[in-house]
């Protein structure tokens, strides 16, 4: 059996807004990503810890922000195209776990969506994916809510 282990990170600048997409679910707040996409850095760091995992680039390669095609393009289009890669490669996902840290949105009340919806995406069971929301205490940009990060770790097997 062949184990693979791979790490993605996104981050986003916030401006005003009527809503943050993460996990490709709407939370109504007065923020938006800056972002050529959607922003979603769940889907884009989940997206890059897959495709690290196998080998095969990461999101800016795939989907470059300077092609007009990807601009303001659901991340879940990303996310898809990572499963499928990986799928065909023959591995199957072994876990999923994530950390979003961001200053002035609570992740909890979303956090089952999120999951569920992954779980959805990805063909795998939502006991596989496990997402942690934190802040940074007011320390720094993003602890000014000037941002928002993702840290997402996955294990493959094949």
């Amino acid at each position: 059996m062949e184990i693979r282990i791979g790490t993605g990170f996104d981050i986003h600048k916030l401006q005003k807004g009527d809503y943050l997409v993460i996990g490709g679910i709407k939370i109504p707040c007065e923020y938006s990503f800056v972002a050529h996409s959607d922003g979603d850095i769940f889907f884009h760091a989940l997206t890059d810890a897959l495709l690290g995992a196998v080998g095969y680039g990461d999101i800016g390669q795939l989907f470059p922000d300077t092609e007009k095609k990807w601009k303001n393009v659901s991340s879940k289009v990303f996310l898809e195209k990572a499963r499928n890669i990986i799928y065909d490669m023959g591995y199957t996902i072994s876990n999923i776990d994530s950390v979003i840290v961001i200053e002035k949105v609570k992740i909890l009340p979303y956090r089952e969506k999120i999951i569920n919806n992954t779980a959805k995406i990805l063909n795998i069971s939502p006991e596989k994916i496990f997402i942690k929301g934190k802040r940074f205490e007011g320390i720094g940009d993003i602890g000014k809510g000037e941002g928002a990060f993702c840290i997402v770790n996955t294990l493959l097997m094949r």
